[in-house]
């Protein structure tokens, strides 16, 4: 089976973050709303959009 090395870092990386967490998923998610609040970066949300018949078949 052929591995990607980027997503295999990817992978890595997650895990190594959620170790810190014991694996709590509501710890690990609260690290991150706590970095992506402090990060000096734009976030871009968008409205929702109606699903369209190309969207369901």
């Amino acid at each position: 089976m052929w591995k990607d090395a980027i997503v295999e870092e990817i992978h890595r990386i997650r895990d190594e973050h959620a170790k810190k967490f014991n694996y709590d998923l509501h710890a690990i998610c609260e690290d991150l709303r706590k970095k992506q609040s402090t990060a000096n970066i734009k976030l871009v949300s968008r409205p929702p959009r109606k699903p369209t018949i190309q969207d369901v078949a």
